[in-house]
């Protein structure tokens, strides 16, 4: 069995790994570490756990993580790389759900975030999108979990970035995600009567996440690009519905580029294609799939893709254990075959 610790376990990110890892078949959960939550039970914390887990808060130490084969970091950026830096001088196998180790650019990490402290162990670590960066992950002690936005967007765009089939500064990413993107904070705007009934847009032109997807889209296309990107607040709790739009280069038929989508992504079982329909919430909710279709506006010659996940599983636990899996040489889907939530 596959020894985890979970640092920073009392969040929703958290408690979305201890959930998805308790029945898990390889893995067992050693030690859940949260110091808001320290000598509390996880049952007493947290109901919905009650005759299915004994396990109990505890405090931070060293002691804890050395029977441990692998490390989550469920912690803020900027406090998170001090675990890491710990996890790996152990020698064990870190899965980071900060944003300290998405970035190869240490610049636009500090633009948007902070100085690193740790700027010799981004050689160490991988950018965690799985069906992006299988074996870079495969190799790597450190694993950076991408941001739950990045992970909609650029799968969206990955077979367009690569077969070069789009203007490089002409998308725009236009995103919705539920509240729980948010994390657990005692903040005024997300409260019930802010949220109820309301829609609105937030970091518009300055998110940080902006930089992120650039990063990676750059890479994909083999050239600097620079995009769009504007979030959205949905009064939900869960999941993300990202409209994406691009110019194309030449005119190509939809059934060509759905061609390219299959092609490309043939061998994910977590990506799923629609070709006839467009991808809903609902559909991804408590899953770790990432729903994908798309329409060509003739007029313009503009692609618009339609891009769904669950930001809490595939854009941040799900993914992780996905990751942890192709580092332990698992079947990617272990623990992770869920079917949506439809109501």
């Amino acid at each position: 069995m596959i020894k985890a610790s979970i640092i920073g376990a009392s969040g929703y990110v958290g408690l979305e790994l201890i959930r998805l890892l308790l029945k898990h078949p390889e893995v067992e959960i050693i030690s859940i570490i949260s110091s808001s939550s320290n000598q509390l039970s996880l049952d007493k914390t947290n109901p919905q756990f009650k005759k299915v887990s004994n396990l109990v808060f505890e405090e931070f130490n060293i002691e804890a993580l050395e029977e441990t084969d692998v490390i989550f970091c469920a912690l803020p950026h900027g406090i998170s790389q001090e675990y890491v830096k710990i996890g790996y001088d152990l020698g064990k196998i870190v899965i980071d759900l900060s944003a300290d180790f998405r970035y190869k650019d240490l610049q636009r990490y500090a633009k948007d975030y902070s100085q690193h402290k740790y700027p010799e162990l981004l050689s160490k670590s991988a950018y965690g999108l799985c069906e992006i960066n299988r074996k870079e992950i495969k190799k790597a002690q450190i694993v950076g979990n991408p941001g739950c936005y990045p992970t909609s967007a650029i799968l969206g765009l990955a077979p367009l970035l690569k077969n070069k089939l789009v203007d490089k500064n002409s998308i725009i990413i236009d995103s919705k995600s539920g509240v729980s993107g948010a994390g657990k904070k005692s903040d005024f705007a997300y409260s019930f009567c802010e949220l109820d009934e309301n829609f609105k847009a937030y970091s518009v032109a300055k998110h940080r996440h902006t930089s992120e997807i650039e990063e990676k889209c750059s890479l994909l296309f083999g050239e600097d690009l620079n995009l769009s990107f504007t979030p959205h607040l949905l009064p939900v709790k869960r999941g993300i519905l990202s409209t994406i739009y691009a110019n194309l280069i030449k005119k190509i038929a939809k059934n060509d580029l759905v061609e390219i989508y299959n092609e490309f992504y043939k061998d994910e079982y977590f990506v799923r294609i629609f070709e006839d329909e467009l991808p809903e919430l609902k559909y991804v909710r408590g899953t770790n799939f990432v729903d994908i279709g798309f329409e060509i506006d003739k007029k313009t010659n503009r692609v618009i893709i339609i891009s769904c996940i669950d930001n809490l599983i595939k854009g941040a636990a799900g993914q992780a254990i996905q990751n942890m899996n192709i580092k332990f040489s698992l079947d990617e889907k272990t623990g992770l075959i869920m079917v949506g939530e439809y109501f």
